[in-house]
């Protein structure tokens, strides 16, 4: 078996100590990044059903008034 001295022994702990801090730190970063991410893409797909809201809002008011001249063209060609 292998045999370290007093400071060896602290020194191995220190640096596993050092990579458990930095692979804690690195899981906390990614998944901060990550929820980011997500936030964007909600927030993106939220703005893109308000446009495709508003562009069916305009395409039934067109619709309404597209109606609204045929049936004027309609009495005016009856007079």
């Amino acid at each position: 078996m292998l045999s370290l001295s007093d400071s060896e022994e602290i020194f191995a702990i220190f640096i596993a100590l050092a990579i458990i801090a930095g692979f804690i730190f690195s899981t906390y970063s990614d998944m901060k990044a990550t929820i980011t991410e997500e936030k964007e893409k909600f927030n993106d797909k939220k703005e893109a059903e308000e446009k495709v809201k508003t562009l069916i809002e305009l395409l039934d008011a067109k619709t309404r008034l597209m109606n609204k001249i045929n049936s004027v063209k309609k009495k005016l060609e009856k007079k």
